[in-house]
């Protein structure tokens, strides 16, 4: 699993880890059918995630996360969709390549798709 890949997957834990760990969610996914009794094993595996990311990532992803509720965001047609701001064609990735950048006006991690 490549870098990229791993902090995707640690931003869509931390969304579930979130969803498991608010009680009122809790009680409405519970009338739906859902079940939350494996936290301590996806804070495991959080672990693990955090652990196979450059650490410069984690901590801009950890920043984020606190600062804004969301560690990573989209980029269409490249606008970031944490700030609206139409970031440059320099900010592009090179051709072919999607991966995690930095925006240029908020600071946030931005996935190119």
């Amino acid at each position: 699993m490549n870098s990229t890949q791993a902090l995707l997957e640690l931003h869509d834990l931390d969304q579930l880890l979130e969803l498991a760990r608010d009680p009122e969610c809790r009680t409405r996914l519970g009338r739906l059918g859902f079940t939350f009794t494996g936290i301590p094993v996806l804070e495991r595996e959080r672990t693990k995630l955090v652990a196979a990311v450059d650490q410069r990532w984690v901590t801009t992803y950890e920043r984020s996360l606190a600062r804004y509720g969301r560690g990573i965001n989209v980029v269409r047609e490249r606008v970031c969709q944490g700030c609206f701001v139409t970031l440059p064609t320099s900010a592009n990735p090179p051709v072919g390549e999607s991966g995690i950048h930095l925006c240029e006006s908020c600071g946030r991690l931005l996935y190119w798709r």
